[in-house]
Order: structure tokens, then C-alpha cells, then sequence
């Protein structure tokens, strides 16, 4: 049986492949694609949307939804230093291509009020839309059946700031809304020390994967391309693939070797740690509100997202440059 879920992004480089796990896997029901303020320019955001729509052969598929344009509280940061614009240069003839006009955060209301109790929600973007969503119908909460986060660090590193993730570091007073509400199956996907042990794909992987020569492979070898230089100029040893792997966490929690309940706080007064979450392991008289991931089969994830790309597709817009 498919699983129902609604795709929260701020398409960029591995949000891409992310959409791609909802397109391609057939253990995947992708409802919506909600587009959330994030890694780049907002209207960069859905182009790269549309593009990945496009190499899989499924412009027509999937509704996008146009949500949060700036975070509850604070002015956007972007990660444009980091993707560039997302796509690895790649564009394509986007003319006659519109997003719905329902917003993003009616959308996941509605979703879940048609079918309660049977919708997930992968969150792998600032978490401005599931806040404003529990912010505007308490309800929505009780109806959500899982929530997948990427967001955070398990007491570890971040990679914008040395305390904070990205995603939270972007939309910290929208983290704790969400940690907060009383979701009954909240799991996260950390960037450190999950990410950065079982998620990293080196020059050998990646060029392992463009070799598979289908017009996926060599797009996703392009998205990652711009990122992978990147990641290698701070030390870490290949692209990362944190929001393709939370996708695939839903899908197939298999390949989930290890996890625990925590207790996850988000930082939002300091400066100095704005956006770090603090994961409380049980010892602490907390009560837990999360799962925590904290470790899974690496080789098997790669191997997934290989098989995924070993399938042939027609794109039915020409991209520029060709793939």
C-alpha cells in the first residue's frame, strides 16, 4: 500500500532528489508539493520544482502550492552561498506552468480534514507553513498522522551557525511552535550527527550515480554538483542528502537502524544559539515529543536513491544546458 503524504520544501539541490523519492517510489503517495521561504529566492524555489516535475516525466502529477514567503518573525536567510540557485544552472521553458491559487497552508488544512488520521507531512524546509497551520486550526495537529522533520542537530554542530541548523536557524519561533503543539508522531531527521555520518555521498558515489546514464541520474548528479564543491571547501567529504533521506524514512522505515524518544527545544532568544535545538535523551525528567533518528543503513539509502534514478523517463521540456 502507497503512503499519503504532503512534501514541504524550499526546493534546492537534495529537495530535489526529495521530490523525486515522492515521484518515483512506488511505495509513495505525494499529494501536494507546499513551497515554503528557504534555501533560495522564493520564485527560484518553484522553478526548481517544476524542473524536477519535469526530468520525471510528471509535470502534471503533483499541484504546487505556494505558501510562507518570509519566516513568523525575522527577516529571510537564505542559503544561495551554499546552492547557488538549486538547480545546478539547469533551466527550462516554464511558460503555461502555475502554481494553485489555494495557499499552501489552506492546503495542508484541507488534506488533512478530507482524510484524518491518514496524511504524513515531510517537512524538509523552515517550518513557517506546519506552524502557521497549527497556528490557524488546533485541530490540524490531531489529524496529521506523522510529521517528518529535517531540522536540527542531536546536540551536535550546525551548519550555518556552530549552534544551528539551517532550517531552524532560518524560522526558530516557528521550530518551537511545532515541538510544542503535540504532534503524536513527530520524527526528525538531524543534520549532525545523522546527516553528516550516513548521509554524504562522496565524488565516487556521485560519479557512480551519473553513470547509471538515465536523464534522472544526470540531473541529480547536476543539482548536487554546485553543493558537493561547496560541502568539500568546509570539510565534509561529499553532497548531503538529509531531505531525500527523510522522504525515504517515511516511505521505508527499514532502513532505520536506531532511534529514541527526546524531548526537542528550539532556541529562539540568543543570538549566540538562535535556532539550536536542544534534544533532551531521557535523563533530564522531560517528557519526550519527538522521535530522534539517530542512525541508519547508509549503503542502503545510497542504493535506494540509485535504483530510484535507474529509472528511464522522457522529459518532456528540454533543459538548458541538455542533460
Amino acid at each position: 500500500m502507497s503512503t499519503p503524504f504532503i512534501l514541504d520544501t524550499d526546493t534546492a539541490q537534495d529537495d530535489c532528489v526529495a521530490i523525486l523519492v515522492g515521484l518515483l517510489d512506488p511505495a509513495a503517495d505525494l499529494r501536494a508539493i507546499t513551497m515554503v521561504a528557504g534555501n533560495v529566492g522564493f520564485e527560484q524555489q518553484v522553478r526548481n520544482a517544476w524542473m524536477t516535475l519535469n526530468v520525471a516525466d510528471r509535470l502534471d502529477a503533483v499541484p504546487i502550492f505556494l505558501g510562507a514567503q518570509r519566516p513568523l518573525m525575522r527577516e529571510w536567510v537564505s542559503a544561495e552561498n551554499v546552492h547557488g540557485d538549486g538547480s545546478g544552472g539547469l533551466s527550462m521553458d516554464d511558460s503555461g506552468l502555475a502554481a494553485q491559487s489555494e495557499n499552501a497552508v489552506d492546503a495542508m488544512l484541507r488534506i488533512t480534514a478530507e482524510q484524518p488520521g491518514e496524511v504524513s507531512i515531510v517537512a524538509i524546509g523552515p517550518l513557517t507553513n506546519v506552524a502557521l497551520a497549527v497556528i490557524r486550526d488546533p485541530g490540524f495537529v490531531g489529524r496529521v498522522k506523522s510529521l517528518y522533520v529535517m531540522g536540527g542537530s542531536n546536540n551536535g554542530r550546525g551548519n550555518i551557525t556552530a549552534a544551528a541548523e539551517f532550517n531552524f536557524y532560518v524560522d526558530p519561533e516557528a521550530a518551537r511552535t511545532v515541538f510544542e503543539a503535540g504532534f503524536a508522531d513527530l520524527v526528525v531527521v538531524p543534520w549532525a550527527p545523522l546527516t553528516l555520518r550516513d548521509a554524504v555521498f562522496d565524488k565516487d558515489r556521485i560519479a557512480r550515480l551519473a553513470g547509471i546514464g538515465t536523464p534522472l541520474a544526470r540531473f541529480v548528479e547536476r543539482v548536487c554538483r554546485g553543493t558537493l564543491a561547496f560541502d568539500e571547501s568546509v570539510g565534509i567529504p561529499g553532497s548531503t542528502h538529509p531531505d531525500s533521506l527523510t522522504a525515504a524514512l517515511l516511505l521505508h522505515p527499514e532502513l532505520i537502524t536506531a532511534e529514541a524518544p527526546y524531548a526537542v527545544d528550539i532556541e529562539t532568544s540568543s543570538e549566540l544559539t538562535r535556532g539550536y535545538s536542544a534534544m533532551s535523551w531521557g535523563v533530564h525528567g522531560l517528557e519526550p515529543n519527538a522521535r530522534v533518528i539517530e542512525a541508519v543503513d547508509a549503503e542502503g539509502f545510497y542504493g535506494y536513491i540509485c535504483s530510484l534514478v535507474s529509472q528511464t523517463t522522457t522529459p518532456p521540456r528540454a533543459f538548458t544546458p541538455a542533460l
